[in-house]
């Protein structure tokens, strides 16, 4: 700021005299007018106050922008996160990752005996007690094994397996409807594909490891399921079926009647599927007749209501049973009743044990099978050991 000059006499400046303050009437009193010299000096005092306080307030405005105004914003999106966990619980599927193609030869590993009874491990189908010593006793399925088994009978080759002959067609009835909190399926059984001819005539090549005697029969089956099921940490054993498909068509664990693998050792026809002892008929693997096999494509429904899937994320890109969680499921988005939700389902892959391995909810008691408990703890699939063949 520039000096203030005081103006100029022409003659010699003389010293100002100091006064004494003039005390008015009132009492007030007033001072000799300051000099430009003091003027100036205020001025930079009242400025250099000023940057004071200014340099204060943005020290404090700083100290306060690191107090609790910030840890409200963090326990906003922690509670926003719980809160979309609870609708994603379990295994995350991984949308970018490349799972691979992992049984694109169609050799597949055998599942022979691979159950517990004491709880769920990846790879083992988790059954209840009651089931299981079914399974130790009863001895139907395939009479001998097929000459696909390879590696010492540890793997099978699909593409060497035989098939039922035959295509029949039959008049599926199938209905799928949700109301307030449960789903019914209304079903009779019978398959909206082609099945081979039952029982396997002494004549097709099939005969020779598989003497299925049994004749597909009409049902008239009633689920219902719960159309919002809960997500359990603690998983319940499975009895031999497991779920419906949306071909009309039971899903029955992946053992034969003597807890071996199904998909291995019965000879099924081309969609994979064969009547039990009752003609129910019924898969224990994944359809080929079921085209459209994406991981977001509900093709089926658990007992627990849980929906099931396909294995296929993309081209080449397949989940597998070592991708899933114990149960053989993961929490991703599908597509559920024409809507997109995130959502715990079962997947069926290509290998053992194809499909549910353990509930994740709480199954309803398959229909058709009276005397079963709800999770299916005191029989076999649908009844139990039939004749030759067994439950198959």
């Amino acid at each position: 700021m520039d000096d203030i000059t005081p103006p100029q006499n022409t003659e010699t400046e003389q010293p100002t005299p100091v006064t004494a303050p003039e005390v008015t009437p009132t009492g007030t009193v007033n001072s000799a007018p300051p000099s430009p010299k003091g003027k100036r000096t205020g001025l930079i005092i009242g400025l250099a106050v000023l940057v004071i306080i200014v340099a204060a307030g943005a020290w404090f405005l700083g100290r306060s922008s690191n107090k609790p105004a910030a840890s409200t914003n963090t326990s906003k999106t922690s509670s926003s996160s719980n809160k979309s966990n609870s609708s994603t619980q379990g295994l995350q599927l991984d949308t970018k990752k490349n799972y691979g193609n992992k049984y694109a030869d169609g050799i597949l590993p055998v599942g022979d005996s691979k159950y517990t009874t004491t709880g769920p491990k990846v790879g083992y189908g988790y059954v209840c007690s009651n089931y299981a010593t079914n399974l130790q006793q009863d001895s139907g399925g395939a009479m001998t094994r097929g000459p696909w088994f390879t590696n010492n009978n540890t793997e099978y080759d699909t593409n060497k397996k035989s098939h039922v002959n035959g295509s029949v067609m039959w008049q599926a009835d199938f209905t799928n409807t949700v109301s307030g909190s449960t789903r019914t399926i209304v079903t009779n059984d019978l398959p909206s594909h082609p099945t081979g001819i039952f029982p396997i005539a002494s004549s097709d090549p099939a005969y020779a490891y598989d003497r299925n005697p049994n004749t597909i029969k009409g049902q008239a089956f009633t689920y219902s399921l719960n159309a919002s099921p809960s997500y359990s940490s603690t998983p319940n054993c499975i009895g031999g079926e497991v779920g419906i498909m949306l071909t009309g068509v039971a899903l029955f664990s992946a053992f034969d009647a003597g807890g071996r693998d199904a998909g291995a050792w019965e000879v099924q026809d081309s969609c994979d599927g064969h009547p039990q002892s009752d003609g129910i008929y019924h898969y224990h693997t994944l359809s080929t007749c079921i085209k459209d096999a994406g991981v977001s494509t509900v093709i089926g429904f658990a007992l627990d209501g849980f929906p099931i899937t396909g294995p296929k994320v993309g081209t080449n890109n397949y989940l597998t049973t070592s991708d899933l969680d114990e149960c053989h499921g993961l929490t991703s988005q599908i597509t559920l009743d024409g809507k997109k939700v995130t959502s715990y389902h079962y997947v069926m892959t290509e290998d053992f044990p194809y499909s549910i391995s353990c509930y994740r909810g709480t199954a309803i008691q398959p229909p058709g099978q009276a005397n079963a408990q709800a999770s299916g703890q005191t029989t076999g699939a649908k009844g139990g050991p039939g004749p030759r063949g067994g439950i198959h």
